[in-house]
């Protein structure tokens, strides 16, 4: 048993066994139990995976409480809440991206599901290795930050680009190097059919697959921010972790409900960039307040107030109340 007091990271193996056991059986239940046949995901229905998530996640502060102190419990829930926000973007291309493959909403789900796994081990490095870089070379938070700060100004700048799918280099670079199927074969990710000239029975990738790959690969994109962002709030590599998962893993079960009203949100992206630079500029505000660091409680309430006003005013600016027109039971 002595194994399990082993430090990684700086915290004892034990904590993140229980952490990686609570998703671990979050992810069964929700693919075994809720989802063990391919369907259609509802508002409703996403509402509430989505509030089973977001209540775990923030009763995963708790044990934080419990085993660290107060302080980290405000850092994790500051971390939380900003992923989770900068993770809207996200949102946005996933919504593209199965638009652009003409994935249904009875297989879209089963991407995402597969995806989660994808992002635990990707983000897992990156958080290890930002995290091994922080410790040896404390100036890189300043780079940082600098880098959060450029990014949200550069969001302000493109806010109005739209994403253009058919234009990616990976994605060709997919099709001409793997055998790829023109339509869906059901939920597979592949299958295995003759090829048209020479008869052979090869494995063929499905538009699925392609749809999970470029998933992927616009969650690294997107960590590329968020990440450094959880980093400049805290250090602590478990915090930075547990708060990014349990912020996707509650994001990836709402985005069923927040499909069907994403032009709602149109101006959300300004109060993200904004967010972004309030992150960035902290550390720098914190050095010449001659503070250790910026207060996690302020850190908390002025990310609520920057994003509450950016939702509010989306709302105001595009019209109709969202409850008299766009949600409907499932």
């Amino acid at each position: 048993m002595e194994i399990l007091f082993l430090l990684f990271l700086g915290k004892p193996l034990w904590m993140w066994f229980v952490f990686l056991a609570i998703v671990l059986a979050l992810l069964v239940f929700d693919l075994g139990v809720l989802h063990k046949d391919d369907h259609a995901i509802g508002i409703a229905e996403s509402l509430k995976l989505s509030a089973m998530y977001i209540t775990l996640g923030v009763c995963f502060s708790g044990f934080i409480w419990w085993q660290m102190d107060a302080t980290a419990t405000a850092q994790y829930l500051t971390a939380f809440v900003v992923e989770k926000s900068l993770a809207m973007d996200n949102i946005f291309v996933i919504a593209l991206i199965f638009g652009f493959f003409a994935i249904p909403r009875d297989y879209q789900h089963r991407v995402l599901f597969w995806g989660i796994l994808g992002v635990i081990l990707l983000r897992g490095i990156m958080i290890g290795l930002g995290a091994t870089i922080v410790d040896q070379y404390h100036w890189v938070l300043y780079i940082f930050a600098a880098f959060l700060i450029f990014t949200g100004i550069k969001m302000v700048l493109v806010a109005d680009k739209e994403h253009k799918i058919e234009e990616n280099g990976l994605l060709r670079l997919l099709k001409h190097r793997m055998n790829v199927t023109e339509d869906l074969h059901g939920h597979s990710f592949f299958v295995r059919k003759p090829h048209p000239e020479t008869g052979r029975m090869l494995r063929y990738a499905t538009p699925l697959f392609l749809a999970l790959i470029m998933i992927e690969i616009a969650d690294v994109v997107f960590a590329v921010d968020s990440v450094p962002a959880v980093f400049t709030i805290t250090t602590d590599p478990y915090i930075v972790y547990t708060s990014n998962i349990f912020a996707i893993l509650g994001l990836r079960a709402l985005y069923f409900a927040l499909a069907a009203i994403l032009h709602r949100f149109a101006y959300l992206k300004y109060a993200l960039s904004i967010l972004l630079v309030f992150i960035g500029s902290k550390i720098f505000f914190a050095d010449l307040m001659g503070w250790e660091k910026f207060p996690p409680v302020w850190s908390l309430g002025i990310t609520f107030a920057i994003l509450g006003a950016g939702v509010v005013f989306s709302l105001w600016k595009t019209g109709t109340p969202i409850g008299d027109s766009e949600i409907v039971k499932d």
